[in-house]
């Protein structure tokens, strides 16, 4: 007989003429350390308190203090490429990630998901026999395949990590997140009222992770990736956390900056002599604001301080289980932050950030009405610029850029057994970057990844361990070079040398203004040497070219937010146009928002019962005219969605409510609402809305059952991009979308199925002159 597989005994006639043999399975030895990679969102270099913040932090504190800071780490300017480049240990280009995982542009360097090529650290952990586990967000698949349908390729699972529980996309909602276990959607365990927050229960399946673990193979050592949806927006803390920092932040961030700078060189975390950075464009003086610009801007940076206090605790839960288990001394702990203090809330904050990704800005006069919703459950607040670069002391500009503020962050390594008790709490100066993390864990743990793993052979890891600065503090860094790109922002680095590039967009590359830091004595890139030194600055920036070609970052592309669908070309070019020309961006930029109009209307049809659809998955709505019938059968008196996406901040949702049809356009808490002017028949029916978006941006939505108008709503702005939360059939999954009903709020009677179809910019002029036409010929008859 055929023997598969590997087998070393003998098979005689019998089992007394045969000799038995098991396989061995693979182990990392007596001893191997436990590895916990903690990774903070969008937090800045200054904001942790042991980097120089008033913000209390003092379990993150006394990792540092036990442990080593590294003050000269880097990371990419955007979340999922630094993920990317610290699970594989190379650059976020090579290796698929250019940009976010939303997008896929159709070139090696943007395929939205981590190369099969490149193995991740749970990859090659695993094959060594680490357990594997990975919480919080992944943000590393594309996001059109992150729906039950999968594929399921990209996801945690399926990329090495034993367990998963967290959220796929790149954001979620502290109080009401999109979960996913494993390999399903699950709902949160509670609510919000009943005291939910995503950290805490983050951590709770952390720690359940570990015990199931450590209870029943006390021998196996893991690896927990626990990667944080904090300090991202929405910026949400319970309301205990967001009380302790009232009026805390009064002074503003001119008084901020100045003190956490000078709390940074007290600490040692800056070379002697740098200078605080000047403020960037768009950030005004404190003083010279209008007071209700102060107040949002205040309670927006209160809202934040109580989120990173409160995930503070969290990571504090965990480090305090992992002593309560026996685990802690044989642990090695890095905590970092995937980039610098986010942007995207504006020169004033937002308490909708996703008005922000509409080009919709929010005036401070009206938002100061609703201050006591932010952090709450009905905000989805980002702070101001000025708080951002507060967050990034001492440096200029912010996350997305290639200048310090984007891409300096801090860095925390704790290990009792191996860092000597004299050296700790002390700080490190060598450059290094996040694709360093990978190459420095293989170094500890004595592993060589695999050549070949499952077939693909295996790109070079390219970072440089950083092993060796736990034992020499004053060794000269060993990582030399460091290019960095994103959306055409560029920067090189070289020996203490920096060139960097802040690329508009539009703007041909050749054209970009370089400058040029060293940073060795000038570490927040405040004088500038480009024409000083001239002949440096072009060897730097041929140097750039020469990494960007070995490293997989050609083509250039400066395109963002108008990526996300790019692949099918889904939306159309006069919606893009009218977005751009609403928000007051200018006929230039409205350009940059062309897509090629699709050459058919889209077809989506649903069938419930179904699992909700992450946002890119589910129907390209956004920004677009579109139709939906949903084909009921309908008891006496059943209500219900029939079909819903957004949550209770923006979103959209087509209900039964006694027994009337009602739509309900949520505009960032604005309600547009139109009631059907007729009963919903019993029995079978079609029922659904015909949404038309105009040129200006604005739109109008018609109720239709059974092929009857009987309601409608005007809409004076059409959300481009709706939400984070994708839709739901047949109930409303995430907060209310409306505030007619109690989420779920599951249809009652039988939906047999959805049908959504976008209407391109031809078929609805075409549509609109049929009507018209229809309409003249009735007033025709009507006068004959």
């Amino acid at each position: 007989m055929m023997q598969w597989g590997s087998f070393d005994g003998v098979i005689g006639r019998t089992i007394a003429e045969s000799t038995p043999s098991w396989p061995v399975r693979p182990h990392p030895g007596e001893g191997a350390p436990n590895v916990v990679l903690i990774l903070l969102d969008d937090t800045g270099f200054a904001q942790l308190g042991c980097y120089g913040s008033t913000i209390r932090t003092p379990n993150i504190d006394a990792l540092a203090a036990g442990g080593l800071k590294f003050t000269n780490f880097h990371a990419t300017p955007l979340c999922s490429p630094t993920r990317a480049a610290l699970l594989t240990g190379r650059n976020h280009h090579e290796v698929g990630m250019r940009s976010l995982s939303n997008f896929s542009t159709g070139f090696p360097n943007m395929r939205g998901h981590i190369s099969n090529h490149a193995a991740t650290i749970a990859e090659v952990l695993r094959e060594e026999g680490y357990a594997t586990f990975a919480l919080g967000k992944w943000h590393l698949c594309q996001m059109e395949d992150a729906s039950a349908a999968g594929p399921y390729g990209q996801w945690p699972i399926q990329r090495g990590f034993d367990r998963f529980y967290g959220f796929l996309d790149g954001e979620t909602d502290q109080f009401h997140p999109e979960l996913v276990y494993d390999n399903h959607r699950v709902d949160p365990p509670k609510t919000a009222e009943q005291g939910y927050h995503l950290t805490e229960d983050l951590v709770d399946h952390a720690i359940g992770f570990m015990h199931d673990s450590v209870s029943i193979r006390p021998d196996r050592p893991f690896f927990l990736y626990f990667a944080l949806g904090a300090m991202h927006a929405p910026h949400q803390a319970p309301a205990s956390y967001l009380e302790k920092y009232r009026g805390a932040f009064d002074d503003g961030w001119d008084a901020a900056r100045e003190a956490w700078f000078a709390r940074q060189l007290q600490m040692g975390l800056l070379p002697a002599g740098t200078q605080l950075a000047p403020r960037n464009p768009g950030v005004q003086e404190w003083s010279s604001m209008p007071e209700n610009h102060r107040r949002l801007a205040a309670r927006l940076q209160e809202a934040f301080a109580a989120f990173l206090e409160h995930t503070d605790a969290q990571v504090g839960r965990l480090i305090a289980e992992l002593g309560r288990l026996g685990q802690l001394d044989n642990t090695l702990i890095v905590l970092l932050s995937d980039n610098g203090a986010s942007q995207e809330g504006g020169p004033f904050g937002v308490l909708h950030e996703w008005k922000y990704f509409n080009f919709v800005a929010e005036s401070p006069d009206d938002a100061v009405a609703r201050l006591d919703d932010i952090g709450g459950p009905n905000s989805h607040a980002n702070y101001p610029w000025g708080w951002a670069q507060a967050g990034n002391t001492p440096f200029k500009w912010y996350k997305q850029n290639t200048h310090e503020g984007g891409v300096h962050v801090p860095l925390i390594v704790h290990w009792p057994t191996q860092i000597p008790a004299d050296e700790r709490g002390g700080v490190r100066d060598q450059f290094h970057h996040v694709n360093d993390i990978a190459p420095t864990i293989y170094e500890i743990l004595g592993v060589t990844p695999q050549p070949v793993y499952r077939g693909y052979e295996q790109m070079p890891v390219t970072g440089i361990s950083m092993r060796y600065t736990l034992d020499s503090p004053a060794e000269p860094s060993r990582k030399s070079v460091q290019y960095f790109e994103m959306m055409g922002h560029r920067a090189i680095y070289a020996d203490g040398w920096k060139a960097v590039t802040r690329h508009q967009p539009g703007v041909p590359f050749d054209d970009d203004d370089w400058e040029l830091y060293r940073l060795t004595d000038d570490r927040s890139e405040c004088v500038n040497m480009a024409q000083a030194e001239p002949d440096r600055l072009a060897q730097l920036v041929g140097l750039w070219w020469r990494e960007a070609e070995e490293h997989g970052v050609l083509p250039l592309d400066d395109r963002s937010i108008e990526l996300f669908g790019a692949r099918e070309q889904a939306a159309t070019a006069d919606a893009a146009r009218g977005l751009a020309g609403l928000a007051g961006v200018g006929a230039a930029a409205a350009g940059r928002y062309d897509y090629t109009p699709h050459p058919a209307s889209r077809h989506y049809v649903y069938r419930p019962p179904m699992s909700p659809l992450p946002a890119q998955a589910g129907p390209r709505i956004g920004g677009q005219s579109w139709d939906l019938d949903a084909t009921i059968d309908r008891p006496a008196g059943a209500s219900g969605v029939l079909f819903a996406s957004g949550n209770q901040n923006s979103g959209l949702s087509l209900f039964i409510l006694g027994e009337r049809l009602v739509f309900d356009y949520n505009c960032f808490g604005e309600h547009y609402v139109a009631d059907s002017s007729i009963e919903v028949p019993h029995g079978r029916s079609v029922v659904g809305v015909r949404f038309r978006r105009a040129a200006s941006g604005s739109g109008h939505a018609t109720l239709v059952i059974d092929g009857a108008d009987c309601g409608r709503v005007e809409i004076p702005f059409v959300m481009y991009i709706v939400s984070s939360i994708g839709p739901s059939v047949g109930y409303d999954h995430s907060s209310p979308v409306s505030d007619r009903y109690q989420a779920p709020f599951p249809f009652e009677g039988f939906l047999d199925r959805v049908d959504i179809r976008i209407i391109s910019a031809r078929d609805a002029a075409e549509a609109a002159d049929a009507a018209t036409a229809q309409a003249t010929a009735r007033a025709t008859m009507s006068r004959q």
